[in-house]
């Protein structure tokens, strides 16, 4: 029976375990400080093990994506968040990733 893995801006760096079938979910919230909009790039797999069924982005920043677990393996699945200054606010100079390993057996 397929399941499903929901992940978010908590589970970085994190090893999560799914099967071959599952949908593995991934919703990660940008946020909004000081005139400075905190965004993150839509998650992506580095495998064809883990083929993305959907994805968007809102304007606040949040990112979101599905991916289906194709078969046994390992695969990352990775982010960055950056900032989108606003008028007048210059944006520091850093991107924050964010990574995932899904291992599959």
């Amino acid at each position: 029976m397929a399941g499903r893995v929901a992940l978010t801006n908590a589970d970085d760096d994190r090893t999560v375990p799914a099967q071959a079938g599952d949908d593995i979910e991934v919703t990660l919230t940008g946020y909004r400080e000081n005139g400075l909009t905190y965004s993150w790039s839509v998650p992506a797999s580095d495998s064809a093990m883990l083929h993305r069924t959907a994805s968007g982005k809102t304007p606040r920043g949040d990112a979101t994506a599905r991916f289906h677990v194709e078969q046994d393996g390992t695969a990352t699945l990775s982010a960055t968040r950056h900032c989108r200054p606003g008028q007048g606010h210059p944006c520091p100079l850093l991107v924050t990733p964010w990574k995932v390993r899904v291992q599959v057996n």
